[in-house]
């Protein structure tokens, strides 16, 4: 016995599933904590971008902590092999970074 169809045409069961993915979209936005965008898409989302700014800023700067602490954790010989060197340049090149984006707010 076949199922009963639950959308009567393929424009419905296309709706449906636009909506579910909007829908998802959503959820997932909201759970990240950001404002959602503009309605009209010629206004610019200065408080969303802000916001995402200010999480990849809270991310850059516990990874910079964790690379140093991991560096300070090595013993002395390994801090001056050329591992630790390149590490040490690894930390210096993220809190650039993490300065240039402090610029931009």
């Amino acid at each position: 016995m076949p199922r009963p169809r639950k959308y009567e045409s393929r424009a419905q069961q296309q709706a449906a599933y636009r909506s579910r993915v909007q829908n998802a979209h959503n959820a997932l936005v909201q759970c990240k904590g950001l404002p959602s965008l503009p309605a009209i898409s010629g206004i610019p989302g200065f408080p969303r971008w802000k916001r995402m700014r200010g999480q990849a800023m809270n991310l850059l700067v516990l990874e910079a902590d964790e690379m140093e602490t991991y560096y300070e954790e090595r013993s002395e010989a390994w801090q001056e092999s050329e591992r630790g060197e390149e590490f040490l340049v690894r930390i210096e090149r993220l809190q650039e970074m993490i300065s240039q984006l402090e610029e931009l707010e």
